[in-house]
This record gives C-alpha cells, sequence and structure tokens, in this order.
C-alpha cells in the first residue's frame, strides 16, 4: 500500500478513534481523487477498516469505487456485496456527518446496477439504506428516487409500495445538510437543484408505479403532485409527468383532473408541448370508443416514443367501462350485442367479459343470464349499516383527524420559522410605505 494510502487509514483510525467524525468528515473529500487514482489497491484499504468502527472512511473508499467503475469495470457480484455489507453494518451516526457523500453513493450505486441489468439485487439494499439515513418514517430523501427507479427496472414493487403508501410530512434537503459538509473537489460539489430533481422523480416514478399496479387514483395524485410543484421553469420530468396526468385523469374521472390556477408553468410551457394528449382528452369527452380508438392509432407514434402506449389502451378501456356504467343508469336490462352495439365493442362476447370484470371489481352490480345472454343490472346493494362499515367510517375519521393534527403542527412550526416571521413583517413595512402619498416632481402621469 502506498504512502499516500497508509495515510488516509491512518488519519481514518485515529480522527474514529477520538470521536473526531465531523473533523473527518471535513477531510475526507479532498482525498477522493487519491482513492479514485489507487481504485486497483482500494481493497487493502478496506482490509484495514472496520465498517463498524471506521464507517466514513469505508464510505469514501466505497464512493471512489463506484466513480471508478466506469473505467475500472470491477465484478459486479463483489462490488454489489461490498455496498451490501456496508449498509447492513455501518455506524449511522457517522454517517450524519457526511450525508451527501452517503447519498452520492447511493445515485453511483443505483447506476451500476442499472447499467448492469440488476436492478432487482439493488432493491433491498436502497431500502436499508434508506431506514439507516432518515430521521422520520415520513420523510423524503434523495435515495427514495432510486429506490423508484430500481423497481420499474426490476418490475418489483413489493418493497417500494411500503414506501410509497406513506405520505410525506419532512423532506430531506441535501443543500441544508451539506452546509457544514464543503467539498472541494469539483467534480462532487452538490448541486442544490437536485434537491428539486430527486423530489420531482419520487413522485414521477411513484406515479408510474401506481399506474403499474392499477392504483390509478394514487398515481394521479403522485403526478399532480409533480406538475403542481412550483417552478420558474419547466423541467422534462415535470412534462412527461403531465402527459401521463392527462391519461391518468381520463381514467379516474373522465376528464381532466383539477389544477390548481396559480400553476403558470402548465399553461405557459406544459400544454403547447402536449398537443396529442390534449386531442386524446378532447375525442375523449366524445364518449366515442371508435373516434378514440382512431385518435390513438393517428398518434401511436408519439404515444410509443413516450412510454405511453399501455397507458392509451388503458384509456381506451376506461371508455368502454365508462359508457357500459351510464347503460346502468338507463336500462334494467340488455342484451349483451346491445351493450356492445351501445358502446362499440367488436362482439358479446367481449362485453360480456367487461361486464364480468366490472361486476368482479364493483364497478357495477348486475348478473348476466347465460341462457338468453341478458344483463340485468341492479343497484347498490350496500346500505351502509353493517359494522364493517361502521369500522372503515371510523377509520377514516381517525385518518383525517391525524392529518389535521400533522396540519396544524406543520403550520406552526412555519409561523414559528425565523425567516417566515421576516419576510412577513417585511411585507407589512411595504403595504405601509405604499399606503403614504408620493411627491411627484413633474407630471404624474409621465
Amino acid at each position: 500500500m502506498g504512502s499516500a494510502l497508509e495515510n488516509y487509514v491512518n488519519q481514518v483510525r485515529t480522527l474514529s478513534a477520538s470521536g473526531s467524525y465531523r473533523e473527518l468528515a471535513e477531510e475526507l473529500p479532498e482525498t477522493l481523487s487519491l482513492l479514485a487514482r489507487n481504485w486497483s489497491i482500494l481493497d487493502n484499504v478496506l482490509e484495514t477498516l472496520d465498517m463498524q468502527q471506521h464507517s466514513l472512511g469505508v464510505l469514501y473508499v466505497l464512493l471512489a469505487k463506484l466513480h471508478s467503475a466506469s473505467t475500472a469495470n470491477p465484478e459486479p457480484v463483489q462490488l454489489i456485496l461490498l455496498m451490501r455489507d456496508f449498509v447492513q453494518r455501518n455506524n449511522a451516526e457517522q454517517l450524519r456527518f457526511a450525508v451527501c457523500a452517503f447519498y452520492e453513493t447511493c445515485h453511483l450505486f443505483t447506476e451500476f446496477v442499472v447499467q448492469k441489468n440488476l436492478s432487482i439485487v439493488g432493491i433491498r439494499i436502497l431500502s436499508r439504506a434508506i431506514d439507516q439515513i432518515r430521521q422520520l418514517d415520513t420523510q423524503l430523501t434523495p435515495i427514495h428516487a432510486d429506490l423508484c427507479l430500481l423497481s420499474l427496472k426490476a418490475k418489483h414493487f413489493s418493497v417500494v409500495l411500503h414506501y410509497l403508501d406513506t405520505d410525506i410530512t419532512d423532506i430531506s434537503t441535501v443543500a441544508a445538510e451539506c452546509k457544514t459538509q464543503q467539498q472541494q473537489q469539483s467534480q462532487h460539489t452538490v448541486d442544490a437543484n437536485n434537491d428539486a430533481k430527486y423530489f420531482l422523480l419520487y413522485y414521477y416514478y411513484g406515479g408510474m408505479i401506481y399506474t403499474a399496479v392499477k392504483n390509478y387514483e394514487r398515481a394521479l395524485y403522485f403526478f399532480e403532485v409533480c406538475i403542481t410543484t412550483p417552478a420558474m421553469a419547466m423541467s422534462h420530468i415535470m412534462l412527461e409527468a403531465y402527459k401521463k396526468f392527462l391519461m391518468v385523469s381520463l381514467i379516474v374521472e373522465g376528464k381532466i383532473a383539477y389544477i390548481p390556477k396559480n400553476t403558470q408553468v402548465i399553461g405557459r410551457f406544459m400544454k403547447p408541448m402536449a398537443n396529442h394528449y390534449h386531442d386524446l382528452v378532447n375525442v375523449y369527452a366524445n364518449s366515442s370508443s371508435e373516434e378514440l380508438r382512431i385518435i390513438i392509432l393517428k398518434y401511436s407514434e408519439a404515444f410509443t416514443r413516450d412510454n405511453n402506449m399501455g397507458l392509451a389502451k388503458q384509456v381506451a378501456t376506461s371508455l368502454y367501462k365508462r359508457n357500459i356504467q351510464r347503460l346502468t343508469k338507463t336500462f334494467l336490462t340488455l342484451s349483451l350485442s346491445d351493450v356492445a352495439s351501445r358502446v362499440q365493442l367488436s362482439s358479446a362476447v367481449e362485453a360480456e367479459r367487461y361486464i364480468l370484470n366490472m361486476i368482479k371489481s364493483g364497478e357495477i352490480y348486475a348478473s348476466i343470464n347465460q341462457k338468453d345472454g341478458m344483463v340485468l343490472f341492479k343497484d347498490d346493494p350496500e346500505k351502509y349499516n353493517s359494522p364493517d362499515m361502521f369500522l372503515n367510517v371510523q377509520t377514516n375519521i381517525t385518518q383525517v383527524l391525524d392529518q389535521v393534527k400533522q396540519i396544524n403542527k406543520m403550520e406552526e412550526e412555519i409561523i414559528l420559522n425565523p425567516l417566515y416571521v421576516k419576510k412577513a413583517l417585511g411585507s407589512q413595512d411595504d403595504d405601509l410605505t405604499s399606503q403614504h402619498p408620493k411627491t411627484f416632481s413633474g407630471d404624474p402621469t409621465d
């Protein structure tokens, strides 16, 4: 091992033994280029460090390995096992002094396993990393977006849904956490804009995951958060989320879901760049499945390019279902062939398949007489007086009350925030100033 690396090991051991983790975290970034240049003998360094006692030192060795992965072409299994062992055995308290380096390590690890088509093996590792570094179960970290990406690539959602189902009340911001972690190397300087990037990616990927598992209501919420995030300019992430938002809106509500009027980015930038999708919305409003099929075929190349062709087909399916639901409000009985004709399905067999699926999912209440091919539409059998329904209502009320408490707590924190108080008092001073008459030296109409 070279003298420079020996100095690195000694520095890590000495400062770790004395508990000087903050000092160590401030000095280690300067050694990253040294470690990256000596990637071939970094395993020797790791043999002299303990993951529990010297977590910060091991973290920067792992970070250097991942930075060198594109040129060094390491054995994937060895690097994955190293990352797995690190998140299982490290000292989380030490990591909090180098949270930015930990985030960067997770980002690079995500890129590495995606490139190697090994996304599925990284899911549990990043799940563990999130649990280690977040301070609240409801806190959003930049690693959440990485976990969502790996889950999408692997088409494995059981792990990530646990995190997506948890409503976010706090956000871990890289810019704030890195104020005391000044990184000297320009190639590793933390960009504060990454806060917004990983926030948007989390809600964009989350919406895609909920769409994949057909939880369209939750998907719509995630896409809405993504596109209504305050911004001075549009990002590509927001544009892609807007396209999916329009399509999921049709599936859930049959029209464009409500969007707050203060989201100027949508009107100025997104709408002109999503004309095909607005054409789809306009045709959907006509309730004609045939016209919708034609418009999807017309723009199939654009939908395919945006990876939205599967979602377009789901939109077409939703229109068939919505038209069948309209029939239940008009008719008591209909033949399967009449249903097929009225909703523009190809045959009575296809109409039967749609109706059976809708009955099974509780979208309509009906029965089919197989003998004469007639459909009997029924009213909702739920009387809302059962013990199960009472417990359901009680659970919903409890959830609403918990959310009200959380909102009140967040409002109190905002009101007591010194920056908010300063800005609020400044606004009052401006209002008072504007009330005083102005003195004009010339024509006041000039």
